[in-house]
């Protein structure tokens, strides 16, 4: 007997808590916990001393102005308030910037109507990569400037903000197609000039993550 009213004690036990599991279930399930992390909240490492001496704070991109594929000038002024995916290519690159370029247009044709996101494609071989040779490129993956713009500036100015804005790995070839080297990573920049994430720009895989953190970020800007 003493047995059985245990049982049913239990059971009673169990019963009770079901509502209460329910409300916490449906609770979590309607909250947003999709979590990206913010790059560098204590400031970069700068081992090689390649780059102004590290602040120990947040890392924002830093101030730029570079000249598009129809001559406009475009800048870091131009990612406030939006949602930035950047890269870093050159139009003569005979390995990964073809399908880097095949993979971000994927990204323009996914965002190609939210005037919240821009993409920028800066090259690191500019002496080459003028504004008519990139108008040709932007031609070619359907992008239209102001929306996907591609890059030239300063050889010196284009390096430093490779490596010291946006943290990536950036040699120049001096004109030597195949001695140029660069990361194969898009860069998503927050509203707020952060950086929030790195995808392989060869990995369809990669850049479907990328379009889907967009979105997050996109989502949480409209509740903010």
């Amino acid at each position: 007997m003493r047995s059985i009213r245990i049982l049913q004690g239990f059971v009673l036990v169990c019963i009770l808590l079901v509502p209460i599991l329910i409300f916490l279930f449906l609770k979590s399930f309607g909250t947003n916990t999709y979590d990206i992390p913010v790059f560098y909240e204590k400031g970069v490492d700068n081992p090689f001393q390649e780059c102004p001496i590290a602040d120990t704070t947040q890392h924002y991109i830093p101030e730029f102005s570079f000249t598009n594929q129809v001559g406009d000038e475009v800048g870091r002024s131009d990612m406030e308030g939006k949602i930035t995916i950047v890269d870093f290519f050159f139009t003569s690159c005979p390995s990964i910037c073809p399908k880097m370029s095949a993979e971000m247009e994927r990204v323009n044709d996914m965002f190609r109507d939210d005037d919240r996101v821009h993409i920028m494609s800066i090259s690191i071989d500019p002496q080459f990569d003028t504004p008519e040779v990139l108008q040709e490129y932007a031609e070619e993956h359907g992008a239209k400037a102001g929306k996907w713009d591609f890059l030239t500036g300063g050889v010196q100015e284009t390096y430093d903000l490779a490596k010291c804005g946006f943290i990536i790995p950036t040699i120049d070839g001096l004109g030597i197609p195949d001695d140029f080297a660069h990361s194969d990573k898009f860069m998503l920049i927050d509203e707020l000039g952060r950086i929030r994430g790195y995808y392989s720009g060869t990995s369809r895989e990669d850049v479907d993550l990328l379009m889907l953190e967009t979105k997050v970020l996109l989502h949480a800007s409209e509740g903010n």
